[in-house]
């Protein structure tokens, strides 16, 4: 059964050939949409992520919280010396970036430790995971004076080794998810597959298919979050994600951590939101150029793809991997209490050039709009922590004055 055909132009003629012999060479014809979405993203040659061309900023196709300035990284270091603090300072301490984009927040959070907090800088280590060797190179370039920051792949981070923080901005949304369709209350999952137009001239374009779910680890992801998809309230042609690549994140992270916290911040939903019956076309979206739409099969390889995030896999499958929920609240509310409404306060007596003053507020407040960034999900999740380190509440999980 054919659902959708679009064609693909505007794409990477080499990436979509690729994708095409993916897809010839497989038994049925077809891929699952996250193996599609895998390499739209993350093909190593073609994948949107290690293209030579900016992808993020303003001269890119996205801006992340950090693109607007060095507030944001600084008021999060402020939270990351707490836990230092918690834990009694140890000499052993590390953050752990994982997708650290171009380096920026990177460079604003040790630039701002190095100045503000000289005793945890001193000892600090500044692990970044990053698969994108385009990426890499250019952190590598920005963070070049900072003897303290380590590349690493997940091989390279010994088991039960990290005591600190590890902290993700806007990841999970680009990892690849699994997309599935509901037919006569049956689970079913979306396929993609190529077919060739002869008239007026030969092009091949993907299409979707539906088929029988992939693995058993689908009906397993609902069963962990408790939703039944089974319920009348769904209807047939109810469709949306499922994101197994994120617990297998979420295991890496707990089998990495031997003490401290998870910082998680992204865009998305609690379970009961996310797979709310009335959103019926998921989440799924697509940003090219600073505009948004839902169409995966244009722009190949020059566009990302990203879904919202489902916070409550996330503490589902931290939970089972031995990490406790400390928190969730809005990015909005957790800057607020960190003191970004006082550094809002202060830009007046502290800004005597008209036009930093103007772009500095417009960024704060970027950052706490509703509508926007502000409207964000913190997940704080932790590991290993003694009965007092639980006791104490995060400064930025506490309800603002």
């Amino acid at each position: 059964m054919t659902v959708q055909q679009v064609d693909i132009n505007n794409s990477n003629p080499e990436l979509c050939a690729l994708i095409s012999e993916r897809i010839a060479a497989s038994p049925q014809q077809r891929i699952t949409f996250a193996e599609y979405m895998d390499l739209a993203l993350y093909h190593p040659q073609y994948g949107y992520y290690n293209a030579d061309r900016p992808s993020i900023g303003k001269q890119g196709d996205f801006i992340t919280s950090s693109d607007w300035g060095a507030d944001f990284a600084e008021i999060l270091a402020e939270q990351f010396v707490e836990i230092w603090e918690i834990f009694g300072k140890p000499q052993n301490f590390a953050i752990v970036e994982m997708g650290a984009g171009r380096g920026i927040f990177a460079e604003n959070v040790l630039q701002y430790l190095k100045q503000q907090h000289p005793d945890l800088f001193k000892i600090l280590t500044y692990i970044i995971v990053e698969i994108s060797p385009i990426l890499q190179a250019e952190q590598r370039q920005i963070l070049s004076d900072f003897e303290c920051v380590k590349w690493h792949n997940w091989d390279e981070i010994v088991d039960n080794s990290i005591v600190g923080c590890f902290f993700s901005n806007e990841l999970v949304d680009a990892l690849p998810v699994h997309q599935f369709i509901l037919e006569q209350e049956e689970l079913r999952e979306i396929y993609i597959t190529t077919e060739t137009q002869k008239n007026p001239q030969p092009e091949t374009n993907f299409v979707e298919v539906v088929g029988e779910v992939s693995t058993p680890k689908i009906a397993e992801y609902f069963e962990l979050l408790g939703v039944d998809l089974s319920a009348s309230v769904y209807g047939d042609g109810y469709r949306s994600e499922v994101n197994l690549a994120a617990l297998d994140w979420m295991s890496t992270v707990a089998q990495k951590l031997h003490r401290g916290y998870l910082l998680t911040i992204d865009y998305g939903h609690p379970a009961h939101r996310y797979y709310n019956p009335r959103r019926r076309e998921g989440t799924l979206q697509c940003y090219y150029r600073h505009r948004y739409h839902n169409n995966p099969y244009i722009n190949v390889g020059r566009q990302d793809l990203t879904a919202h995030v489902n916070f409550t896999a996330l503490e589902k499958q931290g939970e089972l991997c031995g990490l406790d929920v400390v928190g969730f609240t809005q990015q909005a509310l957790f800057l607020m209490a960190l003191g970004l409404g006082d550094r809002i306060a202060a830009l007046s007596t502290n800004v005597f050039d008209l036009e930093t003053l103007l772009r500095r507020r417009e960024a704060l407040h970027r950052a706490i709009d509703p509508m926007g960034l502000g409207g964000f999900g913190v997940l704080v999740q932790s590991k290993g922590l003694s009965e007092g380190e639980k006791g104490g509440k995060l400064k930025g999980l506490k309800v603002p004055d």
